[in-house]
């Protein structure tokens, strides 16, 4: 297809060289548009946000949409209190196409997914996490430490702690001591943090101790040499 201007006399022709066929145009268009399956981690640019979602640029041919319940890992949400316009965010597609043709996207999945597999190295390597508390609930606290664990309140202190409240809003270090992935169950333990701590105290001061028993003593210079010994105080 070749197309020429000749809108005036002496007007250098314009032309435009063979694109080809309608189909090879739509063609070379659709290559352009990203395609995703359910299950897909997506990045994108947020465009919009309102009370009840949020609208995702991710180079579709549609905007991805993030219900306010997908946003986080935290209950009832605000979701300016979230994200803002112009940030990047990840997510993953939860359904490509619901019953009106709208990508469906979650952040906090694609948070848990990220989150897991760090999770499952630190309870192979028996390490700590720390999180932030978010809610109280029957039982214990809630902690995000990526995806939402569980602090029976039993194991919140050395001591069982009658009232929780105080604690929302502290950053908290626990061990893990339960992890399922099909049941979404993670357990943690700040009792066994604290007796773990306490007991590598101990152990550096008995250490110490140890050591600092018996020390040479210092006496001024003198003709004859005498070495003693005396204990450390």
């Amino acid at each position: 297809m070749t197309i020429t201007s000749t809108e005036k006399p002496g007007t250098p022709v314009v032309a435009i060289n063979d694109i080809g066929t309608a189909e090879d145009f739509l063609a070379a268009v659709d290559a352009t548009i990203k395609y995703f399956n359910d299950g897909d981690l997506v990045e994108g640019i947020v465009v919009k946000v309102d009370r009840d979602e949020v609208l995702l640029d991710i180079g579709y041919k549609t905007e991805g949409v993030i219900p306010s319940r997908e946003l986080s890992i935290k209950h009832d949400v605000d979701p300016g209190d979230v994200v803002s316009v112009g940030d990047q965010v990840e997510a993953l597609v939860l359904t490509k196409e619901d019953k009106e043709g709208r990508l469906i996207l979650s952040k906090k999945r694609a948070q848990y997914e990220r989150a897991w597999g760090d999770i499952e190295k630190v309870k192979e390597e028996d390490g700590v996490v720390t999180g932030t508390v978010i809610e109280v609930v029957k039982g214990g606290l809630i902690l995000d430490i990526g995806l939402r664990g569980f602090l029976p309140a039993s194991l919140v202190e050395m001591r069982r702690v009658r009232d929780l409240a105080p604690y929302i809003g502290q950053q908290i270090e626990a061990k893990i001591i339960e992890l399922d992935k099909n049941r979404n169950n993670v357990v943690l333990s700040r009792r066994a943090w604290l007796e773990q701590t306490q007991s590598e105290v101990r152990s550096t001061f008995l250490n110490k101790l140890e050591k600092a028993r018996f020390v040479p003593a210092s006496f001024p210079p003198s003709s004859t040499s005498v070495h003693s010994w005396t204990l450390a105080a």
